[in-house]
């Protein structure tokens, strides 16, 4: 085996398994740093993971199973120094979303669609990191995803309410039936259940406000499990959890039908794009502050080999989350070797403790998703986005209301539509200007920015800040022939300020050869001006670059000087910067050779 061999194969393994990046290089100095990060953590994570997998229809076993062996792998896989993957709220929300029409609640039948559907999960991230296919995300924007959070927030809060209060209800399709049914079953608020609630919400409230370092959601948990074996809250109407296994996860493969995957396929990609968009968001804020790299399709790979494991280890889809990985970062953690600690926790807790949890109350665990996901009702952001784009609150409005009204998958699909939707808009109304001469200079600026541009007689300059294209080609032509009309003084000439396209469809090319057709009729010359390469490609396989001939300039100021004082045509375009391929004249021909240009 050559030494070059070696070294591709030790970096694909490097790439691979990130760990033998840092493990083999792993400084003493960070071991107190991680250890701290990682049993604080740890104690984070054990009450939300019950939290979230009770937010899923799943026992709260499945949650402490989906927070060790994804964890432990992700540790192994990831890019990320900081990421805390697991159980997260949204994740949760889609999971019940999807499993609640295809089984009951807490059946064998469930618990095995929430390990197919973490498979599936899997997959799709590793086919879309090992083809590079990242980028997917980005049919994901930022303003949809803020009023999808926010939309999903308020869905998740009103479906714990029931735990809150004490109160049966029954599970909804659509969230204002969530809500009615609760309305009409508020009269059956358990007492002990709502100061229980109250109390852990206020518990919450006050801690992190007042002691943020404090794991508030373990205090609300031990705190909550002593006032109910202290005063018998649970013979008084409050729900408790109940008897959780003290099994340690265990490798299954679960039953797989066609019928099972293609009913789950939706979410499953759904809960891929939502779960990366969100870890790769909150992996880049913390790479770039410990400056080190993420790489996007890594991460697929990592998050996808979570997502396996928690499939394949009794549990459900995970992904990285905002709240702990701030923790994680706040409280030290240095390398993946807090995440081990933290699984290394919570399989602790699973194999000790667990009878300890059997009184936890099913309202202190409601509290604990509800201040999660009061963070994920970001106005500040929404304020920030109508501040910096009004147009993009369309997609954020239709985020939210679809999926509030249509219901999780269907909401979010209208919402990539419609986003998808305002990007054709803009593109078919591209940002267009008419430039003026700015005097004492060569530059040529828009005249409602800039009034004191002059406007030249008999020449109009236009520029097109887009890519011509199918999209845009009607309105742009509209565009060019209204600034054509020929004037009364001579010369009569449109300059085409080509700089800021760098792009052109067939369609846009057509466009072009109309628009020189009618201009000709008119009396007018069509000149164009800064082209850039890939369009000019296109341009000559279409057989304009040619037709055009002495009407292409390096530079706007170029092209009105070639047209006013009616100048040749420079032979040596190359040189000019107009064309590469153009080969210069021959050393015995004058450099300026050529005809004379065409008005």
């Amino acid at each position: 085996m050559t030494i070059g061999l070696k070294v591709r194969i030790f970096g694909l393994m490097l790439k691979l398994l990130p760990i033998l990046s840092w493990g083999p290089t792993y400084e003493r100095s960070d071991l107190r740093s991680d250890l701290a990060a990682g049993v604080t953590v740890g104690a984070m994570l054990v009450p939300q993971a019950m939290a979230y997998a009770l937010l899923a229809g799943l026992p709260p076993a499945v949650g402490l199973f989906a927070a060790t062996v994804p964890v432990v792998v992700y540790a192994l896989f990831g890019t990320s120094r900081q990421l805390a993957v697991g159980p997260v709220a949204i994740v949760s929300l889609l999971t019940a979303s999807a499993l609640a029409p295809l089984a009951e609640e807490g059946t064998a039948a469930y618990l095995g669609a929430a390990a197919v559907l973490a498979l599936m999960v899997g997959l799709l991230h590793i086919v879309l990191g090992i083809g590079r296919l990242g980028y997917l995300v980005n049919f994901l924007s930022h303003s949809v995803l803020v009023g999808f959070t926010a939309a999903a927030a308020l869905i998740i809060g009103f479906s714990q309410a029931k735990h809150l209060v004490g109160v049966s209800v029954e599970r909804k399709e659509q969230f204002y039936e969530t809500v009615l049914e609760l309305a009409r079953n508020l009269s059956a608020t358990n007492a002990p259940t709502l100061v229980v609630g109250v109390t852990s919400l206020a518990g919450l409230f006050w801690l992190k406000k007042l002691a943020p370092r404090v794991p508030g959601a373990l205090v609300v948990v031990v705190g909550s499990i002593l006032a109910v074996v202290a005063f018998g809250l649970e013979d008084r109407g409050v729900a408790v959890v109940g008897d959780i296994p003290g099994s340690l996860p265990s490798f299954a493969l679960p039953s797989l039908s066609g019928s099972l995957a293609g009913n789950l396929v939706g979410t499953a990609f759904v809960i891929t794009l939502v779960g990366f968009m969100e870890s790769i968001a909150v992996a880049k804020v913390y790479a770039k502050r410990h400056r080190y790299e993420v790489d996007p399709n890594s991460e697929l790979i990592g998050l996808g080999a979570a997502n396996l494991a928690a499939g394949l280890f009794g549990g459900y889809p995970v992904t990285g989350g905002f709240s702990r990985t701030a923790v994680n970062d706040s409280a030290g953690a240095r390398t993946p070797l807090a995440s081990l600690i933290t699984a290394g926790i919570v399989l602790v807790t699973i194999a000790f403790l667990t009878p300890l949890l059997a009184s936890l109350p099913n309202a202190a665990l409601g509290a604990i998703i509800v201040m999660a996901v009061i963070g994920l009702m970001d106005v500040p952001q929404m304020r920030h986005i109508a501040k910096v784009k009004r147009s993009d609150l369309v997609g954020l409005s239709v985020a939210f209301f679809a999926t509030l009204i249509l219901g999780i998958e269907l909401g979010i699909a209208v919402a990539v539509v419609a986003s998808m939707l305002v990007v054709f808009a803009r593109m078919s109304m591209p940002h267009t200007a008419v430039l003026g001469h700015v005097e004492g200079t060569t530059s040529y600026r828009n005249v409602n920015r800039f009034p004191e541009a002059r406007v030249l007689d008999g020449i109009s300059i236009i520029r097109i800040d887009a890519a011509l294209s199918f999209v845009n080609a009607t309105n742009i032509k509209k565009l060019l022939i209204a600034e054509a009309t020929p004037a009364a003084t001579e010369p009569r000439a449109l300059i085409l300020d080509a700089s800021g396209i760098n792009d052109i469809d067939a369609t846009g090319a057509e466009m072009l050869h109309e628009v020189m057709a009618e201009t000709k009729e008119l009396g007018v010359a069509l000149h164009l001006a800064s082209v850039k390469g890939p369009v000019r490609d296109v341009l000559r396989l279409a057989g304009i670059w040619t037709e055009l001939g002495d009407r292409l300039h390096a530079s706007t100021d170029d092209a009105v000087a070639a047209i006013s004082q009616r100048r040749p045509a420079p032979a040596d375009q190359r040189r000019l910067g107009i064309d590469e391929r153009c080969q210069p004249p021959p050393s015995n021909s004058p450099e300026d050779a050529g005809e004379s240009v065409g008005v």
